[in-house]
Order: C-alpha cells, then structure tokens, then sequence
C-alpha cells in the first residue's frame, strides 16, 4: 500500500501551529486536536515538527516555564518527510530506524498530509487480513 491510498482513505487534514506558538498553546492544541505531532510552518515552508515527547522535554528541561516558552527552542528541527508514492513497509522501517512517530507527506515541497505510525501499523493490518481471508477463500474452494 502506497502513502497517497492511506491520506486518501483518512483525510489530508494537518495541524500546524508556528514557530512563535507557546508550548502551553500547543499542549493545548495537541489535547483539543486529539494528535500526537503538530506540523510547524513559517508561512507555507515546513521548519520543524511538534510532538508529545518535544513537549514533555521541553517541561523536564525548564520547568513550568517552558509552557510560555516559543515552540521553536524545542521543536525537532530535522524533519523526516514522507513522498506519497511511498509504500508503508519503507516508512514503518523508516520510522522504526529513527525512533519517530509522525512524518509529514509532502509533494514537490509542499505539505499534503501526515502518517502516523499508528496509520501505517493499521494499513498493514488491514492488507494482512484481506491476505488471510484470501486463503482462507482459496482453501475453501479447494
């Protein structure tokens, strides 16, 4: 399964917040959006990605005074990006190698959505039962 199959079955929809952002506004954002990563754009270019783990870092480094803190002293800076010709086998290696949970898709420089590691574990789980169910067919009929 390609990555453009997976945004076009769960939506293109990103959140992004910018680089001025406070942490507390993003916790907030990542609460209230129900994810795990926010795409961070200064204007329309892509200069760093948010998650849950930047934001926990951000407190255990400063303390409760991270929250008021802009998002571009914490964000990773060194985004991995994702092409929708893709396939999900490439990324899940990817993202394992990396440690990482979130990848931008993007399509000549420009942000068309967002894979979790969560999308891409659903995606195989859904090709691995049609495989299944495949056999179990061809068994029946025989």
């Amino acid at each position: 399964m390609l990555v453009s199959q997976i945004l076009r079955s769960k939506g293109d929809t990103v959140f992004t917040v910018a680089p001025a952002e406070t942490i507390a506004e993003v916790s907030a954002l990542l609460h209230s959006r129900r994810v795990g990563a926010l795409v961070v754009l200064d204007a329309d270019r892509v200069v760093g990605i948010v998650s849950e783990r930047d934001v926990v870092r951000a407190v255990v480094e400063g303390g409760p005074g991270a929250l008021a803190q802009a998002v571009a002293g914490y964000m990773t800076r060194d985004v991995q990006f994702a092409k929708p010709g893709e396939t999900v086998d490439s990324l899940l290696s990817r993202m394992t190698d990396r440690r990482i949970r979130h990848l931008p898709v993007c399509l000549d420089e420009r942000l068309v959505g967002i894979v979790s590691i969560g999308d891409l574990v659903k995606s195989k789980i859904t090709e691995v039962e049609a495989e299944a169910d495949g056999l179990k067919a061809y068994i029946a009929a025989s």
